[in-house]
């Protein structure tokens, strides 16, 4: 399997090298200075800037000398923060999840085959577990990112699969065929099971929620101690996580 990186394209790297290039402390840089910054040669970052420039990645800035970031950008963040609105209206439902089964939960997305949590809701227990915002976990070993496993492409689960999968404890799975039996499951009964697989003495169970066209847009978790979250209360904890999901799946138009 050949490193994702051996499909870059050099002009397209060079570009994002350019973006990069500015920051709070150099909000503008003159064309020398991004060439030396980035290590190309002057005329290679012209052609790359112009590029850039054309289609607004790009800006002069007001005396025409120096370059800034372009307004284009803008339009693209918030294509990415529009993804984000699922946090504002999950959030009362996953709040009034968490207070009725006193126990943690959180909310995630998919983001280059990592589970990337965005809000997350404690619990009032003493020992208490759940996920901090921001925080990447692996799909194969966790709750969360199995519901996104279970709902993909079989080819591209399958390629994820083919991939050294690093346990984190003795009870994760790293067989590909065994986790996609365990997918098939997933598939079949709505929900997901983390049984100590990320983390000894911790179970989580999780759900998928649906945008308007069926497609998984993010998940909802329970974890919490095995002390807690004993294997009989399971059953009953899925029922009432999955019509959590399913309230938050009808706000984005699933209907089912």
């Amino acid at each position: 399997m050949r490193d994702q990186s051996d499909y870059n394209v050099r002009a397209v790297e060079r570009a994002i090298q350019i973006l990069n290039s500015f920051d709070d402390d150099h909000p503008e840089r003159g064309i020398s200075e991004i060439s030396e910054v980035v290590g190309l040669h002057k005329a290679t970052t012209h052609r790359i800037l112009t590029t850039l420039l054309n289609n607004g990645l790009i800006e002069r800035s007001a005396d025409g000398l120096r370059y800034k970031l372009g307004i284009r950008l803008v339009d693209l963040g918030f294509n990415v923060t529009r993804r984000m609105d699922v946090r504002r209206e999950a959030l009362p439902y996953i709040s009034q999840l968490a207070k009725q089964l006193d126990e943690a939960v959180d909310l995630s997305l998919l983001d280059q085959m990592q589970v990337l949590y965005i809000e997350m809701i404690q619990s009032h227990h003493a020992l208490t577990i759940a996920a901090t915002v921001g925080r990447r976990l692996p799909a194969y070993c966790t709750a969360s990112g199995k519901v996104f496993l279970a709902h993909m492409p079989l080819e591209q689960v399958k390629e994820y699969l083919s991939k050294p999968l690093i346990p984190t404890t003795k009870n994760t799975i790293t067989d590909p065929e065994a986790i996609l039996q365990q997918l098939k499951t997933i598939q079949e009964q709505g929900y997901s099971i983390d049984e100590e697989e990320m983390e000894l003495g911790v179970r989580a169970i999780a759900a998928p929620i649906y945008n308007q066209k069926g497609r998984v847009m993010a998940a909802v978790s329970i974890p919490g101690p095995i002390s807690r979250l004993e294997k009989r209360r399971i059953p009953e904890m899925a029922v009432e996580l999955m019509q959590t999901t399913s309230a938050i799946s009808r706000r984005f138009g699933f209907m089912k």
